[in-house]
């Protein structure tokens, strides 16, 4: 079964920065999947943040397009989420999956927690 864990969270200023990161334990395949990052804030809905694919195609949201970059490494089966310029309103568990048209597939991990606040 395939599995993703994510680290990468903290506590952070607005403003300031981290890198997130996703590492999935399907070895070689990781290359043929679309993969997205998902952000779920208290009282809210998951939110799709961004995903790239195989070939290292990106979109994003329109709320974090120009201060988040996906990348991946297929080498190492990890996918990447450096988020610049946080905003109070990017306070999320943050998930990663499997990105498809129709919605994130595949089983989900524990998340990693964003809290931006002074």
């Amino acid at each position: 079964q395939v599995q993703f864990v994510e680290s990468g969270g903290g506590l952070v200023q607005p403003g300031g920065s981290l890198r997130l990161s996703c590492a999935g334990t399907i070895g070689n395949i990781f290359r043929n999947y679309v993969m997205g990052w998902y952000r779920q804030a208290p009282g809210k809905q998951l939110e799709f943040v961004a995903r790239i694919t195989g070939a290292g195609v990106t979109d994003y949201s329109a709320s974090v397009k120009g201060r988040f970059t996906i990348s991946r490494d297929n080498a190492q089966n990890t996918m990447y989420l450096q988020m610049n310029t946080l905003e109070v309103e990017d306070t999320a568990v943050y998930y990663c999956n499997r990105w498809s048209q129709a919605g994130p597939i595949g089983s989900w991990g524990q998340g990693t927690q964003v809290i931006v606040s002074s």
